[in-house]
């Protein structure tokens, strides 16, 4: 006997596990370039990447014939790290190039979770110390050991006992680091806070912490996993603070739209995953060869058209054309951009508007007055422009 049909939105809600109590619930058709089209027939424009994911717009056409071509080759063919296979291994010299010296060694994931999750052993691992140090308002991911070193409190209760030893200390507070002893395996932070409400540390805090850390002998990680390939108007936002971290973490704009992420740090420090036991970290599905054709592709894509630049150029065209009384601030660099409203309820009328005007918009995890703006690194000027028209009159219908 034959089942009753349901439709899309039924099929969602009750055999999809969703974790919101409201979630967008639109029915995506296509994307293409800066636009999301609906099944409805609405087109909107992505003013967030898929969380800054989609730095390319969605589907560029060097992404999805990288993506063919890698298809009509090979899938998977064996766990991560035992065969050579020609995505992985190019994209992982590419990647060497473009970053920091002394990152050089790349151990693929498939998310920015497990990024953390390498990490993390990783620290323990090369340094024999189990002490690890994050910051308040901080967020590095959902699975246990990255949400032990989430500094949110209100996520982490329910899932309670998570890893012991970890302190966290105020973000952007130079007295503060100070705790940092010779106890601590690594200290975790991201160079932004993302969802902690786009906050920018100093220079100067960023330097007392890789000093401090060198001095203790602790393992510096950087999660650049919403901050890396371009978005904060440099390949990787470190470069703009003059701070080499020991290990630095990618995944979201990575892959172009596909599954990536990596942890990366010398030879040397990664080289202890490989004795004392053997495969002390192993994935199956990291580094499939089809993310890093695409994240190859993409990384390829964000050079030659200089579009780190380009979101500087973003951020001052947001900067200059959002300006209304009930903005109090906007917050961050180059396209990681949080427009600051003077209330929560404003800001839900506002996102909520602009949706129905066809622009979305989004909020961090940690504030419901901060507006996300983070749109690909390649939409054209007139749709910026457009999109920020739409936000502009949402602020003024509901600032009255």
């Amino acid at each position: 006997m034959l089942r009753n049909v349901q439709n899309p939105k039924q099929q969602f809600t009750n055999h999809l596990a969703w974790t919101s109590d409201d979630p967008i619930g639109l029915e995506v058709d296509r994307a293409a370039g800066s636009y999301i089209y609906l099944k409805d027939g609405r087109r909107i424009i992505d003013l967030i990447s898929g969380i800054a994911v989609s730095s390319l717009g969605h589907g560029h056409p060097r992404v999805v014939e990288a993506i063919k071509r890698q298809v009509d080759k090979h899938l998977h063919v064996m766990v991560y790290g035992e065969f050579i296979q020609g995505p992985q291994v190019r994209l992982a010299e590419a990647l060497s190039n473009v970053l920091p010296d002394g990152l050089d060694s790349v151990y693929f994931t498939m998310t920015g979770t497990e990024a953390n999750e390498g990490a993390l052993k990783l620290a323990k691992k090369a340094t024999g110390r189990s002490h690890m140090v994050s910051f308040e308002n901080s967020y590095h991911g959902d699975s246990h050991g990255s949400l032990s070193v989430t500094g949110r409190q209100v996520y982490r209760e329910p899932f309670l006992p998570l890893l012991p030893d970890v302190t966290f200390l105020p973000f952007n507070d130079i007295s503060a680091l100070s705790a940092i002893d010779e106890t601590v395996a690594c200290v975790i932070t991201e160079p932004i806070q993302g969802e902690g409400g786009i906050i920018v540390p100093s220079v100067e805090w960023h330097k007392a912490l890789r000093a401090r850390c060198t001095e203790v002998g602790a393992l510096l990680i950087f999660d650049e996993i919403q901050t890396g390939f371009g978005r904060t108007g440099s390949m990787f936002a470190c470069e703009q603070f003059g701070v080499t971290p020991d290990i630095i973490t990618l995944a979201k704009a990575m892959g172009g739209g596909m599954p990536l992420g990596a942890f990366v740090s010398s030879r040397t420090i990664m080289g202890t995953l490989r004795t004392n036991p053997p495969l002390s970290h192993v994935t199956t599905f990291g580094g499939h060869p089809v993310s890093c054709a695409a994240a190859l592709a993409t990384l390829e894509v964000l050079r030659q058209e200089a579009l780190p630049a380009r979101a500087l150029q973003i951020e001052s065209q947001i900067r200059d054309t959002l300006k209304h009384p009930s903005v109090r601030e906007i917050r961050g660099r180059g396209a990681m951009l949080g427009m600051d409203l003077r209330d929560a309820d404003l800001t839900a009328k506002v996102v909520a508007t602009c949706l129905e005007n066809g622009v979305l918009l989004g909020w961090t995890l940690h504030s419901n007055s901060l507006v996300r703006i983070a749109p690909p690194l390649n939409i054209e000027e007139d749709v910026l422009n457009m999109a920020l028209r739409v936000i502009l009159m949402a602020l003024k219908e509901h600032s009255k």
